[in-house]
């Protein structure tokens, strides 16, 4: 029988041990439902000078979108990029089998944009961080049709 392992804290693990344990959790599940089809999402906003302004980052997997972040820096917001973000993950989910779409926020700002965009909140935890509340939204996607 092995030893027993070490128990180490490590609240910023390095990027490759966070990948590590991210794809050791992906390929248990894939196996466990036979659904290979893990899809990475990630899409960024740039500005000329290089600098970073906004990004969406999230997976197709089993049929679903999920979208772990979206970010859009503070002077963008209300232009319109946060909406650009999340169309772009959208239709690349479809055109990877992504019939729906879910996420998660805790803010009431961010649950009104997802909602004007088509979701529709199904659960909510209360007293959640300091008794704010964590919104869980999901969305039907359709299929992207070419423009006549």
């Amino acid at each position: 029988m092995p030893h027993k392992p070490e128990l180490i804290f490590e609240p910023f693990p390095a990027d490759d041990l966070r990948q590590f344990v991210e794809d050791q959790v992906v390929n248990f599940t894939m196996v466990l439902t036979r659904a290979p089809d893990y899809q990475p999402v990630g899409y960024f906003l740039r500005q000329d000078r290089g600098e970073w302004v906004g990004g969406c980052l999230g997976y197709v997997w089993g049929n679903y979108l999920h979208v772990q972040w979206l970010w859009v820096a503070p002077p963008f917001q209300g232009q319109g990029q946060g909406a650009r973000l999340l169309n772009a993950a959208e239709i690349m989910s479809t055109d990877h089998g992504a019939l729906c779409s879910t996420l998660e926020t805790l803010s009431p700002a961010a649950k009104a944009f997802y909602i004007r965009r088509g979701y529709e909140v199904f659960a909510t935890l209360e007293r959640y961080a300091n008794d704010h509340a964590k919104f869980f939204l999901r969305k039907t996607l359709r299929k992207n049709v070419p423009a006549r």
